[in-house]
């Protein structure tokens, strides 16, 4: 490669010798003369413009004449194509189950003014938050079962990666915040209405929407700015940093940092902080309060939010903190499917089945409409 680099260097050394030499031939020449000066120098022009040249960047050597990626191809879940009408509609019937349960829990935390409470009000966050998250990857993996081009644009692709990092990002903080709330509404229950009144919650639910969205930016401007040669194929239903890393020319090391260290370290934090509430919250149960009843009651809505808190930090913790060879692609596709389709179908089934006063007002509401 440094060969051609000198080839070209010198090549253009030339090409500055010619032009120089230009005006001082055409004194005293004939007309034709000129105009075959001219020709000759218009090839030599087309010469220069279609000379492959190189630059060093990273400590690989990238063409600048290379072929600008406009779009990727989705390889979907599975390389095996009978599969795909099988697939299609287990994760068609689970996002229908998904939009529905979280739209139901949505819809009656809205319009039940008993459950105008911060439990409910995070409730209804999750469940929104449920939707927008399946909403970002699903639908594009559902068209991609049943159609021969599984093409997705390159603004497409980083708009579908920022949005699925935003949204995962919010999730991860609204799971702390909720079991915060918990934490202060049985260890600290005379407290609770000052800790945790309106303005608060309002002021809590902006930060947790508009901090992770400020992380994801951060993630898809840096995946934007990087260099795609070769193949443009994505071994994934999405487009996600870690398969676009694979697919990039030169240094990603900065990329990779981020994913790793700087995302890593904030799932853990969060995941710690949502483990320690919880922690406190059992010791402060089995401690202090002497009422059986209560204690269930306590534990059993705290084991559902827990149980959430499992099912969805497992996977990603498994993906993101784990190092670049510790799994291989097929692995990240299908532990994917765990975070992206499966959780947010469990959620509302998860709080719908142990929580009594949204099972309560689900069913008044259901005998009202009939």
């Amino acid at each position: 490669m440094q060969n051609l680099e000198f080839a070209h260097l010198a090549f253009s050394i030339d090409l500055v010798q010619y032009f120089l030499m230009i005006p001082s031939l055409q004194f005293g020449m004939s007309e034709s003369s000129t105009s075959l000066n001219e020709r000759n120098h218009r090839k030599l022009l087309l010469i220069a413009m279609s000379a492959p040249t190189s630059v060093s960047q990273g400590g690989n050597s990238v063409l600048l004449n290379q072929t600008l990626v406009t779009e990727f191809l989705l390889l979907g879940v599975t390389d095996i194509q009978e599969l795909n009408p099988v697939l299609f509609a287990i994760f068609l019937t689970m996002y229908f189950v998904n939009v529905a349960g979280n739209g139901a829990i949505l819809m009656i935390v809205i319009l039940n003014s008993r459950l105008h409470s911060p439990m409910y009000f995070f409730l209804g966050n999750l469940a929104c938050l449920d939707i927008c998250y399946s909403t970002v990857t699903v639908p594009k993996m559902l068209g991609n079962f049943l159609s021969t081009n599984k093409a997705i644009s390159f603004l497409g692709c980083i708009t579908q990666l920022h949005f699925f990092h935003f949204l995962g990002s919010t999730e991860a903080l609204l799971l702390t915040v909720m079991a915060f709330d918990r934490f202060v509404a049985i260890c600290k229950p005379l407290h609770y209405p000052f800790i945790m009144n309106r303005q608060v919650c309002i002021q809590m639910a902006v930060t947790i929407w508009a901090i992770p969205f400020l992380h994801a930016l951060l993630h898809s401007i840096m995946t934007s700015h990087l260099n795609f040669c070769g193949s443009n194929h994505i071994h994934h239903f999405f487009c996600d940093v870690k398969p676009l890393l694979e697919l990039a020319c030169g240094n990603t090391e900065l990329n990779r940092w981020l994913l790793n260290t700087l995302t890593g370290t904030i799932a853990i934090g969060l995941f710690f902080l949502t483990f320690l509430s919880y922690f406190y919250i059992i010791t402060y149960l089995f401690l202090k309060t002497r009422s059986c009843s209560m204690l269930h009651k306590a534990l059993s809505t705290c084991a559902s939010h827990f149980m959430v808190v499992i099912i969805f930090y497992a996977p990603v913790l498994y993906i993101y903190i784990s190092p670049a060879s510790g799994s291989s692609l097929e692995e990240d596709r299908i532990i994917a499917v765990m975070y992206t389709v499966v959780t947010p179908a469990l959620n509302p089934l998860i709080y719908t089945l142990r929580n009594k006063e949204v099972r309560g007002a689900f069913n008044r509401k259901i005998r009202t409409q009939i």
